[in-house]
């Protein structure tokens, strides 16, 4: 009896080391697996922002275009003689 007693310890301690090895080797791929998601979260976002920053860049151009184009439409204006009321007429 002491022996089927010593043998099922035995055996239930491997069984234990097995399910210990196991549960390590998929904790290790786990964290491989975090890690890899982290670091492509990171370059999304920082591919993100570099996109983000292009679209800005160009919006402040275009916004810089506008305000010239305004400005100079001010000056032209005030240099043009008004219209009379028989252009409007001509115009409507």
């Amino acid at each position: 009896m002491t022996s089927s007693c010593s043998f099922r310890i035995t055996r239930t301690a491997e069984d234990l080391a097995q399910t210990i090895n196991a549960l390590s080797q998929r904790l290790v791929k786990l964290e491989q697996r975090q890690e890899a998601l982290e670091l492509h979260s990171r370059n999304l976002s920082q591919e993100t922002s570099a996109e983000e920053i292009a679209m800005l860049d160009g919006v402040e151009q275009i916004l810089r275009e506008c305000k010239e184009l305004l400005d100079g439409s001010d000056h032209q204006q005030t240099d043009a003689q008004p219209w009379s009321e028989e252009q409007d007429n001509l115009a409507a």
